[in-house]
């Protein structure tokens, strides 16, 4: 029977990880952190606080729909703003009548959301911790007290780029909708049969939200014209990953979600441009989408980009900067061309149920 990977001596497991590291061509301080974000996924997804979550972002198109082909280290979750703030929100729906209604809502959701989860997700992981007897440090923080830092013993090292650390990233302000349970397991499982590694059943965001979340994102970066954290180039690279996947037909055709992010961003998110004007979702969703970067907004992106590159989280041949761009150039292009084409064939429908076409 294969032994478990943390009941292996440290010596074990690092010479685990090396093997893993010859068999995949992976760097083993990834293979590593992979394994530690599937474990995370475990304690949370087999815990009472699972059916309230769901996991989302770059990490899920990587671990879940296999569609990216660079490593994803953090877990992005939404917890269900019908539970944290059900007194707001009654029987009218998740999204706020106005943009006033989404301030108060946006307030109760920033006080609420780290006092949930201090008091629900802390304790659930530190719990399996305990019980695995790992030495794992968990610490809440972020600016707004919506991370949930899991810093591991690392075995091994990568250039710093990738830290040992596992972000649980925490949003409260929608449902998560539409999502669906996947199997989950670690990256290494496959090669070393000999081992038994952490497996999760997360509930999982669907490709057309996450691609919708991520373009609109985007487009937001392109209309300020400046770069907010490391690591943001991820975002195009997924784009230009899903368009390439089975999934993008599925993409295309739900303009519902589409809509949905638009909606939800503009009450939420509510973003202004570089000259100080409101950012419109709705128009980013109906044929103006941007997701080419320009001037020193390019440049920041670039060098980002590099970084990624050379702690090898790219699997793989990864495109080169300039070639990502171009791809991004036409993908923007097909995406609006789609998305004006689907409105004006709504806008006849109407015009011919509602009888006012003329011959």
């Amino acid at each position: 029977m294969p032994e478990y990977f943390f009941d292996l001596s440290k010596q074990d497991q690092h010479d685990a990880l090396e093997q893993g590291r010859a068999e995949t061509g992976r760097p083993s301080h990834l293979l590593e952190k992979d394994l530690w974000v599937v474990w995370t996924l475990r304690a949370l997804f087999e815990s009472p606080v699972s059916g309230d979550l769901t996991f989302k972002g770059g990490t899920s198109l990587s671990k879940v729909y296999k569609v990216i082909d660079r490593f994803s280290e953090d877990i992005d979750l939404t917890y269900n703003i019908r539970k944290l703030i059900p007194d707001l929100i009654g029987e009218g729906g998740e999204l706020p009548a106005s943009r006033s209604q989404a301030d108060k809502w946006t307030q109760a959701v920033r006080h609420r959301l780290p006092g949930w989860i201090e008091e629900n997700v802390q304790p659930v992981i530190q719990e399996a911790l305990v019980r695995e007897g790992l030495d794992a440090r968990l610490k809440l923080g972020g600016p707004g007290k919506d991370k949930l830092f899991l810093h591991y013993p690392a075995l091994t090292k990568g250039t710093g780029y990738i830290a040992p650390t596992i972000t649980l990233e925490f949003g409260g302000r929608a449902t998560g909708e539409p999502h669906q349970a996947f199997q989950v397991s670690c990256d290494i499982a496959d090669y070393l049969p000999d081992v038994s590694f952490p497996t999760a059943s997360p509930l999982v965001m669907s490709v057309a939200r996450t691609f919708w979340e991520k373009a609109t994102s985007i487009h937001v970066f392109c209309a300020q014209g400046r770069i907010r954290s490391e690591r943001y180039a991820r975002h195009w690279h997924d784009l230009v990953a899903i368009a390439r996947s089975p999934y993008f037909a599925t993409v295309l055709a739900d303009h519902q979600v589409a809509t949905d992010v638009a909606r939800h961003k503009s009450l939420f998110f509510i973003e202004k441009d570089s000259d100080g004007q409101v950012i419109d979702y709705a128009a980013a969703t109906t044929g103006q989408l941007k997701i080419v970067p320009e001037g020193e907004a390019k440049a920041a992106l670039e060098k980002d980009y590099a970084a990624m590159l050379a702690d090898e989280v790219m699997v793989g041949n990864a495109l080169p900067f300039d070639r990502l761009l171009e791809i991004c150039s036409d993908l923007e292009t097909k995406i609006n061309r789609h998305t004006i084409v689907h409105n004006n064939n709504d806008i006849n429908s109407e015009i011919q149920s509602s009888g006012l076409h003329t011959n």
